[in-house]
């Protein structure tokens, strides 16, 4: 016998009462062997021995055992998440309270639990598992207490799953806008109730800005006289109290251009004899068309004008003219080249003549 779990006993010769270390206090023993327990808890349930000594030429001992059940306390149901993404949550459901020396059942849909991959209960069956709650699995569900003298039943739990969010996608007024021209007017698709929508752009959260608009819950995105900086790409969210789900992202082709053109070098001496190289470059999209011009005069076509050997005569005003055919737009800019005659010397080119 574990001398721990020992309580109290009674010596009939000297009618005296030992107590042990398990004696609380609520506990009397009588000559008669019997055994009272007063105010009755939880945690007296259990497996009782009795021994009887009797003293003599030789002892000798007879042993009794009966176990004490308490009345079953009406159980209830928790639950790691009452409201599951539908396929997609595992959910965690648990008999209370824990209770001992009780077996514990449960039901769904007033039946047992049928055999399936999808329901796993613990060793003691107070826990059950709900992998990928689907209709067939939302319940309602209840658990129930049960010992050799009583058994109670807990009120039903449903689960509320929620459906799962259909991937969004993004449909605009106009994919190819036309620079400080267009308004875009980017939509959420499809539209959903009890959702919020989140918009991104370049892969982060959209900055507050007074110039964007979001009209709609969000499910808008208003980008009043595009820029060249508005090409994106951009992606909306739908969210709800779980999680999300994001669109594919989408780019703007912004049309604009051609800024004023700059012609490289900025040499502007050169001596006969040398090659003249002049390169022209203007942002546009799409890619504006090149021509260039000496006095007026159509010379040649491209971003590159080369002319090797030049004299005088190549003296002038070089124009390079720029122009975007889908915008309308053309830009021009101009350089004035000098071609010194020879002299005999040799000469560094961009160099003023000595």
């Amino acid at each position: 016998m574990d001398l721990h779990h020992y309580i109290t006993a009674y010596v009939i010769d000297t009618d005296t009462i030992i107590f042990g270390p398990a004696y609380s206090g609520r506990e009397t023993v009588y000559s008669n062997a019997s055994l009272l327990i007063q105010n009755v808890t939880q945690k007296d349930t259990g497996s009782y021995t009795i021994q009887i000594i009797k003293r003599g030429d030789r002892t000798e001992a007879v042993t009794g055992r009966f176990t004490l059940y308490l009345e079953t306390p009406k159980p209830f149901i928790s639950s790691s998440n009452l409201h599951p993404r539908e396929n997609v949550e595992t959910v965690i459901l648990s008999c209370d309270p824990d209770t001992q020396d009780v077996s514990y059942l449960w039901w769904i849909n007033g039946q047992s639990l049928p055999i399936s991959r999808k329901l796993q209960l613990s060793k003691t069956n107070r826990t059950l598992v709900i992998f990928g709650v689907t209709k067939d699995t939302a319940g309602p569900y209840e658990c129930e207490m049960k010992n050799p003298v009583s058994s109670s039943r807990s009120d039903p739990v449903t689960l509320n799953l929620l459906p799962e969010l259909p991937k969004p996608y993004i449909t605009s007024n106009n994919f190819n806008p036309m620079e400080n021209k267009n308004v875009v007017a980017l939509t959420c698709e499809p539209k959903t109730q009890n959702y919020t929508y989140v918009w991104w752009v370049n892969g982060q959260s959209l900055p507050v800005s007074p110039r964007l608009k979001q009209p709609g819950k969000n499910r808008f995105l208003i980008l009043p006289n595009v820029s060249r900086n508005d090409t994106g790409p951009y992606q909306c969210e739908i969210r709800d109290r779980v999680g999300g789900m994001r669109s594919d992202p989408i780019t703007l082709d912004v049309l604009y251009g051609p800024d004023f053109p700059r012609i490289f070098p900025s040499f502007t001496y050169y001596h006969s004899g040398e090659n003249l190289y002049l390169s022209c470059f203007a942002d546009s999209n799409p890619p504006a068309e090149y021509t260039w011009t000496i006095n007026g005069k159509f010379l040649q076509s491209g971003q590159v004008l080369s002319i090797p050997q030049i004299t005088t005569t190549h003296s002038g005003s070089y124009g390079c003219c720029v122009r975007n055919s889908v915008t309308g737009r053309e830009r021009s800019t101009f350089k004035t080249i000098k071609v010194s005659a020879p002299s005999g010397k040799g000469h560094i080119p961009g160099l003023n003549p000595i």
